[in-house]
């Protein structure tokens, strides 16, 4: 039996484990589908949707303060020593004197229900007409952020791709002074060459193992980045099946429009807040207005000296009524709200013009960097395809005798330089994009 418990307890272990790392392994994302997995599991966005419900919550609270509010209520006392009153003697027969007397029973009891409704109140009106544009309002923080983290996510996603194009490129370096490296050392095993040129290649190689190491951590270090935009566990195992040449960005460069800005979820949110200052405007301008509420009480109290008799007999008790509050002086306080209020308002138009001409000067920034990344990048490109040729040349006249090491290893390191300067143009390139597409409004949600 001991053993069947033991094995039970294995199994499940086992189960777990494999669960875990079942949760934590994806096989392979494209670019969509690492979108898709961010737009469900990242916590800005989490958070965004609960605040989403929070002002869905707001809105149906903001809605019951006008519906009937009804309290009950119950107590019980015990009068220990009754008070005492003192009353004239004259009602006593003993003119002069003042006559201590006791009111009351020892053990008093109540129970009773309270309705209150609200008839009229300029504030709960401007609240109402509030409540949706303030839900309007987190709809579209929940955009904002949706796009915020697409772009996150994009760049994180560029940045592994142009990583691994850097350590493909390197290993093809790698694998051709591997060869040179071989031939070379050959040659100087046959009294060709010197030693010195053998060292020359020696140095180039150990420079090149050290920046191939140095990629492959920063590579590692870009996935684990993808994997926190994304809200995905850093122990997750993730592979992109997109490859640069799938994603071969539009080389169009936009014409130049200034009415770009009403794209942007930016200024559509700072429209909202004009909207939502506008009611706390009107909210402060009725609280110059009456308001009016109604309400009813009921209640049964019973009496008695004896308690097992206190519930034998009650007396009920029944009200209703109007309640009317008129606001007549404040002191100035009321006033000088309205005219903060019509501040705040006059404050954030001005925000909207400088976020309107922010944006235009954002559009036009991004578009520059764009263009000069296509020219940068058809340069570097050009510049790499000649050094290939140089280096091809180099040691073509190096076997044949007519050429030296040193052009072969400063051709190996023109080669190294223009490859690197085409890396960084092309993610120059393709985040310079992201930043077009953002700048324009063209991301939405």
């Amino acid at each position: 039996m001991k053993y069947k418990y033991l094995t039970l307890i294995l199994f499940l272990l086992l189960g777990l484990a494999v669960k875990a790392q079942q949760l934590d392994t994806i096989a392979a994302l494209s670019l969509k589908q690492a979108i898709d997995y961010a737009q469900n599991h990242q916590v800005a966005i989490l958070n965004a949707r609960i605040d989403e419900d929070i002002a869905r919550n707001t809105v149906m609270q903001t809605i019951g303060m006008g519906l009937p509010q009804v309290s009950g209520n119950a107590n019980f006392q015990d009068f220990i020593k009754l008070p005492t009153s003192l009353l004239p003697g004259e009602f006593f027969g003993q003119p002069g004197t003042q006559v201590p007397v006791q009111f009351g029973v020892k053990y008093q009891s109540s129970v009773g229900l309270e309705l209150n409704q609200l008839l009229f109140d300029g504030s709960y009106l401007v609240g109402l007409q509030a409540s949706r544009t303030f839900k309007e309002l987190s709809n579209k923080n929940l955009t904002r952020t949706r796009i915020e983290t697409t772009v996150a996510v994009t760049k994180a996603y560029f940045s592994v791709l142009v990583s691994n194009e850097q350590l493909k490129l390197l290993d093809a370096n790698m694998e051709r002074l591997r060869k040179t490296l071989s031939d070379t050392e050959a040659l100087f095993k046959n009294g060709f060459v010197e030693k010195i040129d053998v060292d020359r290649l020696t140095v180039l190689k150990n420079n090149l193992e050290t920046e191939r190491e140095n990629v492959i951590r920063l590579l590692a270090l870009n996935v684990n980045l993808l994997k926190f935009q994304m809200g995905m566990t850093v122990n997750s195992q993730l592979t992109l099946t997109d490859s640069i040449t799938s994603l071969q960005t539009d080389q169009t460069v936009l014409a130049r429009d200034t009415s770009v800005y009403r794209n942007r979820i930016e200024y559509s949110l700072l429209e909202t807040q004009k909207k939502l200052y506008e009611f706390d405007l009107k909210r402060y301008k009725s609280q110059f207005l009456p308001s009016l509420s109604a309400f009813g009480n009921t209640s049964q109290s019973f009496q008695s000296n004896n308690f097992s008799q206190l519930f034998d007999t009650n007396f009920p008790s029944t009200i209703i009524g109007l309640r009317l509050s008129v606001p007549i002086f404040s002191g100035g306080i009321k006033l000088n709200q309205v005219r903060n209020a019509k501040m705040v308002i006059l404050k954030t138009q001005n925000n909207l013009m400088n976020l309107q001409n922010g944006i235009n000067l954002e559009v036009d920034q991004a578009q520059t960097n764009y263009t000069n990344s296509l020219k940068s990048l058809d340069n570097q490109k050009r510049n790499m395809e000649l050094a290939q040729e140089v280096l091809r040349v180099s040691k073509i006249k190096y076997e044949q005798g007519v050429g030296s090491s040193i052009e072969v290893t400063t051709a190996e390191t023109s080669l190294k330089e223009s490859q690197n300067n085409y890396i960084n143009a092309l993610y120059d390139l393709m985040i310079n994009k992201v930043n077009v597409d953002k700048a324009s409004g063209r991301i939405t949600y």
